[in-house]
């Protein structure tokens, strides 16, 4: 009698064990992340030392995952968490001027991702029925927090409210087809689309109305052949990513020619596959490359002063970098497409070596 307790005892324990390890293993699988500290570097630089530093690497940006999570049950027990909403196809990005918001277009996706630095929340923008994107393309925020975005096949340019209700749609009457780059300059009233089979860019002012366009396809200065995205300086001037061309080009707030430079090879100052394009506070202009898998530096004459990046995944390595913006304190923001992220960097100036040190996974750029 008591043997046959002893072995119905270890049986009940056996058993008991292997439900506790198919649980176990059913809950942890159910999960899309192991529990891993994002690590970022601490000290990564262009130029290496002993050059004067130029451009720092600040972070990088997945998703929710960026963020901790204190309240799973999940995360407790089995030492997994959940990593929530992620970048899947991302192109455009764009933060507010305080920054405590940025935006992420996402074509898979088909929407707007918003990485919320303040609360530590990463969520879709929720837009109304009249606000459906069909293919998201570039983003950006003006003073008052509206969002704008293009919707390359939709053929138009959405404006949102900061709360995702739809302002205005534009482009539609104004034969908009493929709008893919934007632009905003609030000092001379001006909204910047390119229209990358029209080969022009359409101009806009913050009611809606439209204004002009200008250039037509071609490889004379002057003309564009696929134009993709824009830029604008504190001067209103408009940086253009001539993508079929393989060069940037410069035009007036009125579309007036003024300058171009780059040209197709795999050399230094040479385009392959130009995408985003940004200026900084000193007039550098900052252009991506698609295929080289970095951003060149140049300054406002055309001259090459830097590039930053290689293919990779690795911090300061790209895969098929979209878009870019920099805000007003020099903070670079990169669509890194195919890594699935948005990296930061920080452009130093004279005296600012030990500026834009890494920043804590809840915190907001400064």
């Amino acid at each position: 009698m008591s043997r046959s307790t002893s072995c119905f005892q270890r049986c009940h324990i056996l058993l008991a064990t292997l439900l506790f390890l198919i649980t176990a293993v059913g809950l942890t699988g159910c999960s899309t992340e192991p529990k891993k500290a994002l690590e970022e570097p601490k000290n990564l630089v262009w130029p290496m030392p002993p050059d004067q530093p130029r451009i720092r690497y600040i972070k990088s940006y997945y998703g929710q995952k960026n963020f901790k999570k204190k309240d799973d049950f999940r995360d407790a027990l089995f030492g997994v968490e959940q990593s929530g909403l992620s970048l899947a196809k991302p192109y455009g990005v764009a933060v507010t001027a305080d920054g405590s918001r940025m935006y992420v277009t996402d074509a898979k996706l088909r929407g707007v991702v918003v990485f919320d630095l303040e609360k530590g929340k990463v969520s879709m923008l929720k837009t109304d029925a009249m606000g459906g994107l069909a293919s998201p393309v570039e983003v950006r925020v003006d003073s008052k927090g509206r969002i704008y975005v293009t919707d390359s096949f939709g053929g138009k340019l959405m404006v949102y409210k900061p709360n995702g209700e739809t302002l205005r749609s534009m482009g539609g009457a104004d034969g908009m087809k493929r709008p893919t780059g934007l632009a905003l300059d609030e000092a001379h009233n001006r909204i910047y689309v390119s229209d990358v089979v029209s080969h022009q860019i359409m101009v806009y002012d913050f009611e809606g109305n439209f204004i002009k366009r200008f250039a037509e396809r071609g490889s004379d200065p002057g003309y564009l052949n696929f134009p993709n995205n824009l830029a604008v300086d504190r001067d209103g001037k408009v940086y253009v990513t001539d993508g079929g061309n393989f060069r940037v080009q410069v035009f007036s707030p009125e579309g007036e020619y003024i300058s171009s430079f780059g040209k197709l090879g795999d050399g230094y100052g040479s385009f392959a596959r130009p995408k985003g394009i940004g200026v900084d506070s000193d007039n550098n202009i900052y252009v991506l490359d698609a295929a080289f898998g970095n951003y060149q530096i140049f300054n406002s004459g055309g001259q090459l002063l830097l590039f930053v990046g290689s293919v990779g995944r690795e911090a300061g390595m790209f895969w098929l970098p979209a878009g870019m913006y920099i805000d007003a304190n020099d903070k670079i923001y990169v669509v890194d497409s195919l890594n699935k992220r948005v990296q930061v960097f920080q452009y130093l100036k004279d005296g600012e070596a030990e500026k834009a040190a890494p920043l804590d996974d809840t915190s907001k750029p400064k």
